[in-house]
C-alpha cells in the first residue's frame, strides 16, 4: 500500500447498504427536497433525517421504506402510529397498525415503542424509528432492547426533529442503533470530559484548574474535532431546520409569528415545607411542591385566557391535579392521561385534529412528541418545567411548517417560578444560537452528499527554512523524509506522537490521529521504513517511550498499554536490530496532578491499594542499523564522556534527568490544542547524542515539535534535519534553532 492509499483508506467511511435510485421513481407529491433526502436515505440504507417539525419526515420515512423493505416495521410514539396511518393514505401508501407478529403484512407494519419487544426483528428487512429522539428518554432497558433487537436488519432509519446540538447523548445513542459506532466510541473520537481538572506547567510549577462543578459527565467537542465531527454527521445525517439550509426554496414553508406571553401570578401565603421563608427552588421537589401548591390559582387566569379566542386549545400539564383541575373547570373539555386506554388516547388525538371538541388536556410527554395539532393555534402551559425539550416540541406540535395562523402560547407561573421560565429562555437562545452553527457547519458537506459530491478540503503546507547548520522541513515526515538522501543519516532521536485523537490538529496525517492501534503502527511503519532507509549502516536510533494508560472510556478497561513492546516490535520488523534500553525515572506526585492519575494519589493507597500502581517511567530504545559503523563514535576521544560518567550512564536507570529542563513551549501552543506540547527532556536528549554521535556528524528527527532534538544538535556542534507537520511548533522551533545558531555564533566571535 502506497502513503497515499493509506490516508485515503485513514479517512472515516461509512460504506452505503442501500441502493440507487431515480428521483423519478419516488412519489411525485413529494417537494424536491424531500425527494433528494428519500434518494440520499435509500441509497445510505442506515442513517438519520434530522427535519424540522412540518418538513415531512413521515412522508419520507414511509417512501423510504416502501423502496427498501418488503417488511417494513416502523416504530412510534403511540399517538404518533396512528397518526402515520392517516398521513400514509395522503401520498397513497397502506401503512399497517400492529401489535403482534401474526398482525404482520407485507409492506409497511407501525407500532409504538411500548409492545416493541413484541415482535421478531427476523422477519423485517427494514426499520424505522420515528421520533427517534424518545432514545435518550425511554429506559435503559427499552433502549438496549431496540439497539440489540435490530443490530442485524440490514435497513435502518431513524427520524425526529432537529437535535440538540449540544445533546451528544441522543447523537450517540442514534450512531449506536444505526451501527455506526457505539456511543462510546463517539464520545472517544470527538469528545472530551469537560468535567476533568486540568493541569497547566509554569516555570516548574504545576498548577491544577478545576473542571465544570456539576454532577454527572459533561462532554464538549475537542476543538481540533469540530470540522471531522460535522463531516462525520453529513456521511450518516441530514439535518434541516428550513429547505432553504440546503438550497431548496422557502416559499411554501414560512412560519407564522410566535407570541410567547408569560403570565406571573403573586401568592402571598406558598411557603415551602420545612422552611421559614421562600429562598429560591432547590431540585426537582421543590420546582413540583411549588405547582402543586399553586396549582388552585392558577386555574382563574386559565379561565381567562381561554375567552381570547373561540378556536382550539391545548392545555399542557406537568402534574396529575394541574390535569384534574383544568378538566373540572373547563366546559368543553376532553382530558387525556397516562393511564388511559392506548385506543382512547388514539381516538380523542383524531377528534382533537377533526375538530371535534374545543380544548385538549394533556401532558407534553403524552401528546407533546411527533403529534400534528396545525387544527390549533393557541395553548396554555399551566405550569412549566426545566425541560428545554419538552417545551420546544409541545410549542412545535401547533406552530410548525403549514400553519395559517399566528400561534399564541401563555405560560402561567407563579412569581417563585420565575427562574424556571428564564432557563428556558436562556437555554431556548442557547439551542438556536448551535443549531445555527452547526447547520452553518454541515450545509456545505450535506449539499454535497444530496448531489453526490465529495468536497472534503485537505490544508496542507509544506515549507523548508535552512540555517548554517540546519534544515527545518515543515510538512508530512511519511513524505518528507523521501527528500533526505539514503545511508545520509548518523542518528535519529525523537518521541513519536501516542495516539490520542484530535488532540493537537486534525489532519489524517498526523499519525496521533488514529481510531484504532492497528491504523498508529500501520501509519508509523512508514516512518520506521524511512528512517531505516536513510540512516548509515552500523549507525542508531534512539525512540522516547513509555507504558500508555488504558481508559474506560476509550479502551474498555483500565490499565497500561505496552507501547515500548509494540515500537520495539515495529522496528524489528522493519529491518532494525534492538541494541538497548534506558529508564528514566518519573516524580509520581507530579505525574499524579499532570495525568490525573488516581492510581497514583493516598486517598487510593489507602482507600484499596489493589488499584495503585507504579509511576509510569519514560523509556529511551535504542535499535541500530545492520552493517559495518565505517566512523567509529568516541565519545571519550571528543571530551564529551568519561569513565566515570560513562559508569552513571551505563546503569541504565537514569535517576538525574530533570523533568522540567525542556525548551520553552507555551507560545506553541494553539489556543485549540488540548493538550500542552510535550518536549522531550534536553539531557536525555544530550546522553544520546553524545553516545551515539561525533561533532560535525547529522542528528534527524521526524518529529521536531519546537526543537528540542534539533536544538541540543547544534548546541553540541552537529548539523540536523528536522521535520514538523504542526505549522505552529515549526515556527516556534525556527525561532529557537536561530536562537542557538545566533548564540554560538557569537561564542565563536569571543
Amino acid at each position: 500500500m502506497t502513503y497515499r492509499d493509506f490516508l485515503n483508506n485513514k479517512k472515516y467511511k461509512i460504506n452505503p447498504v442501500g441502493k440507487d435510485i431515480q428521483v423519478n421513481s419516488i412519489n411525485k407529491k413529494l417537494f424536491p427536497f424531500q425527494k433528494d433526502i428519500v434518494k440520499w436515505a435509500v441509497k445510505k440504507g442506515r442513517c438519520a433525517v434530522f427535519l424540522d417539525t412540518g418538513l415531512g419526515k413521515t412522508f419520507i420515512q414511509l417512501e423510504w421504506a416502501r423502496i427498501l423493505g418488503k417488511r417494513a416495521l416502523v416504530i412510534a410514539p403511540l399517538s404518533v402510529a396512528r397518526q402515520t396511518v392517516r398521513e400514509g393514505k395522503k401520498i397513497d401508501i397502506e401503512v399497517k397498525y400492529i401489535r403482534h407478529d401474526n398482525e404482520v403484512i407485507d409492506g409497511i407494519n407501525i407500532t409504538n415503542y411500548e409492545i416493541a419487544d413484541n415482535f421478531n426483528p427476523d422477519i423485517f428487512d427494514c426499520i424505522v424509528l420515528d421520533e427517534s429522539s424518545i432514545l435518550k428518554s425511554i429506559t435503559g432497558k427499552t433502549r438496549k432492547i431496540l439497539i440489540d433487537k435490530f443490530k442485524n436488519t440490514k435497513y435502518r432509519l431513524c427520524c425526529t426533529a432537529t437535535p440538540a446540538p449540544n445533546d451528544y447523548i441522543e447523537l450517540g445513542n442514534h450512531t449506536e442503533f444505526l451501527g455506526i459506532c457505539t456511543r462510546q466510541e463517539m464520545l472517544s473520537m470527538f469528545f472530551i470530559n469537560a468535567n476533568k481538572e486540568h493541569t497547566i506547567e509554569v516555570n516548574g510549577q504545576m498548577y491544577t484548574k478545576k473542571g465544570s462543578n456539576k454532577g454527572g459527565q459533561e462532554w464538549r467537542l475537542k476543538h481540533h474535532a469540530e470540522e471531522k465531527f460535522f463531516e462525520w454527521m453529513s456521511k450518516w445525517s441530514i439535518t434541516m431546520t428550513k429547505p432553504s439550509d440546503l438550497g431548496y426554496d422557502d416559499s411554501r414553508f414560512n412560519l407564522p409569528e410566535l407570541k410567547i406571553t408569560p403570565i406571573y401570578i403573586k401568592l402571598d401565603n406558598y411557603t415551602p415545607e420545612g422552611k421559614l421563608f421562600f429562598d429560591g427552588l432547590h431540585g426537582i421537589q421543590d420546582r413540583a411542591d411549588v405547582r402543586e401548591q399553586t396549582a388552585n390559582d392558577k386555574i382563574s387566569i386559565v379561565k381567562d385566557i381561554l375567552k381570547k379566542d373561540k378556536g382550539q386549545w391545548i392545555i399542557w400539564c406537568g402534574l396529575d391535579i394541574e390535569s384534574k383541575i383544568s378538566k373540572n373547570s373547563i366546559k368543553d373539555s376532553v382530558e387525556i392521561k397516562g393511564q388511559d386506554d392506548s385506543e382512547y388516547k388514539a381516538n380523542m388525538f383524531e377528534n382533537f385534529q377533526d375538530n371535534k371538541f374545543q380544548i385538549l388536556i394533556t401532558k407534553p410527554k403524552i401528546g407533546g412528541f411527533g403529534m400534528n395539532f396545525q387544527n390549533a393555534n393557541n395553548m396554555i402551559f399551566y405550569g412549566l418545567n426545566d425541560s428545554w425539550e419538552t417545551y420546544y416540541q409541545a410549542v412545535r406540535r401547533c406552530w410548525r411548517f403549514g400553519q395559517k395562523k399566528e400561534v399564541n402560547v401563555y405560560i402561567i407561573i407563579s412569581e417563585y417560578e420565575r427562574e424556571i421560565y428564564e432557563n428556558i429562555t436562556r437555554k431556548d437562545l442557547q439551542a438556536k444560537r448551535l443549531r445555527i452553527k452547526m447547520i452553518e457547519k454541515l450545509e456545505d458537506l450535506e449539499k454535497g452528499e444530496l448531489k453526490g459530491m465529495n468536497i472534503e478540503k485537505e490544508i496542507y503546507k509544506k515549507n523548508i527554512i535552512k540555517g548554517k547548520k540546519f534544515t527545518a522541513m515543515l510538512g508530512d515526515s511519511c513524505e518528507r523524509l523521501k527528500e533526505v538522501k539514503d545511508n545520509s543519516i548518523d542518528l535519529s532521536v525523537y518521541s513519536p506522537p501516542f495516539m490520542d485523537l484530535f488532540v493537537y490538529s486534525n489532519s489524517n496525517r498526523d499519525i496521533g490521529n488514529c481510531k484504532s492501534p492497528d491504523e498508529f503502527y500501520k501509519h508509523y511503519e512508514f516512518i520506521v521504513k524511512e528512517l531505516f532507509r536513510v540512516t548509515k549502516e552500523g549507525r542508531l536510533s534512539c525512540v522516547h517511550t513509555s507504558d500508555i494508560p488504558a481508559m474506560a472510556n476509550r479502551d474498555g478497561y483500565i490499565g497500561l498499554k505496552d507501547f515500548p513492546g509494540e515500537v520495539l516490535r515495529l522496528h524489528q520488523k522493519c529491518g532494525w536490530t534492538f541494541v538497548g534500553r534506558c529508564f528514566i525515572q518519573k516524580n509520581p506526585q507530579a505525574q499524579a496532578i499532570r495525568v490525573k492519575s488516581k492510581s497514583l494519589l493516598f486517598v487510593q493507597l489507602n482507600k484499596d491499594s489493589s488499584s495503585s500502581r507504579p509511576a509510569l517511567v519514560d523509556q529511551i530504545l535504542i535499535f541500530k542499523k545492520p552493517g559495518e559503523n565505517k566512523i567509529p563514535i568516541t565519545p571519550v576521544k571528543n571530551k564529551e564522556l568519561d569513565n566515570e560518567k560513562w559508569i552513571k550512564w551505563a546503569h541504565g536507570i537514569w535517576t538525574d534527568i530533570s523533568e522540567t529542563n525542556t525548551l520553552q513551549y507555551y507560545v506553541a501552543r494553539a489556543k485549540d490544542d488540548e493538550k500542552h506540547v510535550c518536549p522531550l527532556q534536553l539531557e536525555t536528549i544530550e546522553r544520546c547524542i553524545k553516545l551515539y554521535s561525533n561533532p560535525g556528524e547529522t542528528v534527524l528527527t521526524p518529529f521536531m515539535g519546537i526543537g528540542s532534538e534539533s536544538f541540543m544538535a547544534l548546541k553540541l556542534n552537529r548539523k540536523t534535519i528536522g521535520i514538523e507537520l504542526k505549522e505552529s511548533y515549526f515556527n516556534v522551533a525556527i525561532q529557537n534553532l536561530q536562537h542557538i545558531e545566533l548564540e554560538k555564533g557569537q561564542n565563536e566571535l569571543f
